[in-house]
């Protein structure tokens, strides 16, 4: 797990041809529904917007559409997945409003309190160095500015988590690596939700960054996350 995490760019290049199609089709397009919750929960006409692990720029390209935020930063690891987030902004003519960056989110390239908003949809889980980049989020924020991540988590109903392990476990799996021909990739994906913190726990780790006013809201049965944070 922690070799993946630590070479995740490179195994998110490998899929990016295949990763939006197959985000939307495995997730029966509720995803969409989900950065919809982040983007309305997020305060109004903020100028500056740093978009995390930000892959093909979906959420940074609904922030902007929807008139929260003015200029979106998108950074990842992965650059084939910025390159196809770049041709979906062009298409959208949102090239002035949108920009993407290669950069490690332990090591922000950016000067302290540069940002209104920070945002981070599905990526934290990847992060080699969590409580380092989550430093890094609170230090480029401004004072007041507002911290939005949304994660996978692991469903407490019983029922929900056996349907969830087959598909997760099963079907994610088998279908991922037919379309995009990686094994790997798809079997690495289910094991890193797994795997990782969520709720209250979560939580203590923005806390411990600094963070205050922090909160969760669970989407769909638990499977999705959406947390709140704000930097004093």
């Amino acid at each position: 797990m922690n070799e993946t995490k630590a070479n995740i760019g490179t195994l998110f290049d490998r899929i990016a041809s295949h990763y939006d199609g197959l985000n939307h089709l495995l997730s029966l397009n509720i995803d969409k529904s989900w950065r919809r919750q982040a983007v309305r929960s997020l305060p109004d006409s903020s100028r500056f917007c740093l978009d995390v692990a930000t892959g093909t720029g979906d959420l940074a390209i609904a922030i902007v559409s929807s008139g929260k935020a003015q200029q979106v930063v998108g950074v990842d690891l992965s650059d084939k997945m910025m390159a196809i987030g770049t041709k979906k902004v062009k298409k959208l003519k949102l090239s002035c409003n949108i920009s993407f960056r290669h950069a490690d989110c332990a090591d922000l390239p950016f000067d302290d309190g540069t940002f209104d908003v920070v945002t981070c949809s599905y990526g934290v889980r990847n992060f080699a160095e969590l409580d380092k980049s989550i430093s890094e989020m609170f230090r480029v924020l401004s004072p007041g500015g507002e911290l939005r991540i949304l994660e996978f988590a692991y469903p407490t109903s019983n029922v929900m988590r056996h349907l969830y392990d087959f598909y997760f476990t099963k079907l994610l799996p088998i279908v991922g690596r037919i379309v995009s021909h990686d094994r790997s990739a798809y079997n690495y994906l289910p094991c890193s939700v797994k795997g990782f913190m969520w709720g209250e726990e979560f939580l203590d780790h923005l806390r411990m960054a600094g963070f205050s006013s922090t909160s969760f809201t669970p989407q769909t049965f638990g499977i999705s996350m959406l947390y709140q944070a704000k930097k004093p």
